[in-house]
Order: C-alpha cells, then sequence, then structure tokens
C-alpha cells in the first residue's frame, strides 16, 4: 500500500517545474516505477512487470475500473496502459515514490510525453514490450484532486500540449518492463 500523506504543492511552486519538465529525455529515457492497480484504490509497487495486448498490464483492473470504459460499459481499447512523467508526477507528489503511485498510472517514466515528441501512433520500446500512444487524452480527475491537491489538477491540465498527466497507450507486443529499463521511440 501507498504512502497517502498529504502533499498540495502551490500553483507558484508547480509553475517553476515546468522547464524541468521540458527538460525530460526525448530519445532514450528511463522507467522509474511500475504500478498494479489490483482494484480500486489499491497500488502494488512492482520489481516487475508484463505487459499484455488488450490487457495492459498483468494484475491490473483495466478491464474492471470504471473510468476507463466505453458509452457502452465495455474497457476503454485505447487506454490499456497509462504513462506519466516522473518529473510532473514528483513536482506534483513529491519525492517520495510510495506517494506517485497514487497518481494511478502504471508506467512512470523519465521521458518526454509532450505531443510533440509522443503524438498518437508513435511507438514506444519500453523494456521487452512495444507499446503505442493512443489518441484518447489522459486527463486529472476529481481522484487525482483530490490526492494532490486542486492546484496540481489544474496544472497537469494546463498544458495539452506538454501532457504533463501523461498518455494513454496500448500494448503492440507483450513483454516486460521493470524500474530501470529503457523507454525509446
Amino acid at each position: 500500500m501507498c504512502n497517502r500523506g498529504t502533499v498540495h504543492r502551490s500553483a507558484d511552486y508547480l509553475e517553476g517545474q515546468i522547464e524541468h519538465v521540458q527538460a525530460a529525455p526525448s530519445r532514450v529515457g528511463s522507467v522509474e516505477l511500475v504500478v498494479c492497480r489490483p482494484a480500486v484504490d489499491e497500488r502494488s509497487i512492482l520489481t516487475t512487470g508484463r505487459l499484455i495486448r488488450g490487457q495492459g498490464l498483468e494484475g491490473d483492473n483495466y478491464v474492471e475500473r470504471g473510468n476507463a470504459r466505453t458509452p457502452d460499459g465495455r474497457a476503454h481499447p485505447l487506454a490499456e496502459l497509462t504513462l506519466m512523467s516522473s518529473r510532473a508526477v514528483g513536482a506534483v507528489a513529491g519525492p517520495d515514490r510510495d506517494r506517485w503511485a497514487l497518481a494511478g498510472d502504471q508506467l512512470i517514466v523519465d521521458f518526454d510525453l509532450s505531443l510533440q515528441n509522443a503524438p498518437a501512433g508513435t511507438r514506444l520500446e519500453v523494456g521487452t514490450a512495444l507499446i503505442e500512444v493512443t489518441t484518447k487524452p489522459h486527463r486529472g480527475c476529481a481522484k487525482f484532486t483530490e490526492r494532490f491537491g486542486i492546484d496540481a489538477a489544474r496544472w497537469v491540465n494546463s498544458r495539452d500540449d506538454l501532457r504533463m498527466r501523461g498518455i494513454n497507450a496500448i500494448v503492440v507486443t507483450d513483454g516486460i518492463v521493470a524500474p530501470g529499463d529503457s523507454i525509446s521511440k
């Protein structure tokens, strides 16, 4: 389980972090955290995870969770996996990696997830898997606001071009991913 201590950064502090987020590697970065969500509001930080086409991260509740549903009730096919910048989540959550898991993303990466660097259709090698960025936007929600504060939610949603809240992706080729693995175009 994750440390749920309250950390709410000010808008001024967060604005000062944009250049740090923009300085993320654009060709080859690293996986910083792999997080499984076995049930709603539960997090398990993994030493290794398996990405599976059509399923996302093995053991994750992607298929069951409500926020990834299509209007007809199926799991959203463009949201198997979510990635967030370690620089952005570090700005809103602080340096404690257990708190990073509260963002709800399966992969926390030190990589430029901006629209310019990773538009929809971009394929990324992550560990031994291949994933593809989808067109489905990834936005801060009520749970994100509760955990990190209104200023953080506004900040991650303020620059669509930077995608500070992260991206959605699908698994193209199954594989294994672990902290320290590379992520590259």
